[in-house]
């Protein structure tokens, strides 16, 4: 066995059954008539539909290369045992969280600066990929291509019925919810069954009030989270005086169904929740606004961060080739045709039509006013999701501390090879 190979299966902790559903693509290398052929994996599996059209449309239009783009169930599952068997696809849909990292750790990413159409790409969504490196490295290896934006969601008609005034300080946002509340009104609502929704508020908070770089500073000994996200967990707490009684026992579906049928006038998640909501009641006039986490309207930035990039495999025998595909989803159109289907936000440059529910968050968006999800640093053995859905329902006297000291002792435990690395790395800088 190969010493990559070895630390693929250290690194991800993979499972080594043998998947019989594995792609139907795999390792096919030479289309009909000697086309090349290029297969994309994805981790969207909700964006099968416009991902079909965009195959179909790619290989109606090029003759020498067929594209293959597979839209798997448990795709980060699948791509891992791939890697493993060291067989990979050309090219990979993956989010600008952990996995990136560690793919990139690895050294299985190419390093794609000569591709032309990075130019396109917004500044700040290839920033938040460097902050994602556990060491500094030379490169760039993913293009940015849809953006999520979470904040808060409102109920725009039961705003303008109460003449409801946008918040743009913590303390305005109280007051909000103080005013929602005494008209007999649900403030917010939260689907904390599921543990994952208990970090789009953590995330959005913490956006405002924590440095972007918050984990290279505690992988440096430079920080500790105790200190950086006592403020965060505060007022991440303060927000169930607002909740609907035992959130715990409500699952992120059912706190989209219950916004979505005028339950609460407003619904702290991301623009994905969007389609989801207007499943259950299409006619919904929403709006959205940037969590104001500070007490200063100035220092407000909107929680934004890659939701889907493309990275080329750093084995793929046809990178021209995986360059075609890119510079074709690149597309003025078929850019806008994923956002018209996934409601999302464009990592590229220029005029895009995004969804009316964003529109309060518009300025943001098109003047980089972003940061990236804190929880995008987090591994997912350490369930920081299910720290701090305890931590949220500790009602101890000591609930804060025994939170943010756990917090400073799994990103230890879970983070030491991270850790020897950034140490090494900064001993060679001395």
């Amino acid at each position: 066995m190969t010493r990559r190979k070895k630390k693929i299966m250290a690194l991800f902790l993979a499972v080594t059954t043998v998947f019989g559903l594995l792609l139907g693509g795999c390792g096919k290398k030479e289309g009909e008539g000697g086309k090349v052929v290029i297969e994309l994996v994805h981790y969207k599996p909700e964006a099968v539909d416009v991902f079909e059209a965009l195959e179909e449309k790619f290989n109606a239009s090029h003759d020498d290369i067929e594209l293959v783009i597979d839209s798997p169930n448990d795709a980060m599952v699948i791509l891992k045992t791939r890697f493993i068997r060291e067989n990979n696809p050309d090219i990979i849909g993956i989010g600008g969280d952990i996995n990136y990292s560690n793919f990139l750790d690895a050294n299985m990413l190419m390093d794609i600066s000569d591709f032309d159409g990075l130019d396109e790409i917004k500044e700040n969504y290839l920033a938040t990929n460097k902050e994602l490196e556990y060491v500094p490295k030379d490169g760039v290896y993913a293009v940015p291509y849809m953006a999520n934006a979470a904040g808060v969601l409102y109920n725009k008609d039961l705003f303008e019925e109460h003449n409801w005034s946008i918040p743009t300080t913590w303390e305005e946002f109280l007051s909000l919810c103080d005013s929602i509340q005494d008209e007999g009104i649900q403030p917010l609502y939260f689907g904390y069954k599921d543990t994952w929704t208990c970090l789009a508020p953590w995330n959005a908070i913490a956006v405002n009030l924590c440095d972007t770089d918050i984990a290279y500073q505690v992988n440096s000994g430079n920080a500790t989270f105790a200190e950086a996200y006592r403020e965060v967990a505060q007022k991440d707490k303060e927000l169930l005086k607002y909740a609907q009684p035992n959130p715990v026992a409500y699952s992120y579906n059912d706190a989209c169904t219950a916004f979505a049928r005028g339950q609460a006038a407003m619904y702290v998640i991301g623009n994905y929740a969007i389609p989801q909501i207007k499943s259950v009641n299409p006619d919904m006039n929403i709006d959205s606004f940037v969590f104001p986490a500070s007490s200063n309207a100035k220092e407000n930035i909107l929680n934004s961060g890659n939701d889907l990039m493309f990275s080329v495999m750093e084995d793929c025998e046809h990178k021209e080739e995986a360059y075609e595909v890119l510079r074709f989803l690149l597309e003025d159109e078929n850019v806008q045709e994923y956002l018209n289907d996934q409601s999302a936000v464009p990592c590229k440059k220029g005029e895009f039509e995004i969804a009316s529910e964003l529109e309060g968050m518009k300025d943001y968006i098109d003047n980089g006013i972003v940061a990236d999800y804190q929880d995008h640093h987090y591994p997912s053995e350490m369930s920081v999701d299910a720290m701090v859905q305890t931590y949220l329902f500790d009602n101890g006297d000591n609930a804060l501390d025994t939170f943010l000291t756990r917090f400073d002792k799994e990103w230890v435990r879970y983070n030491k090879d991270i850790i020897r690395k950034v140490k090494e790395y900064q001993k060679k800088g001395e």
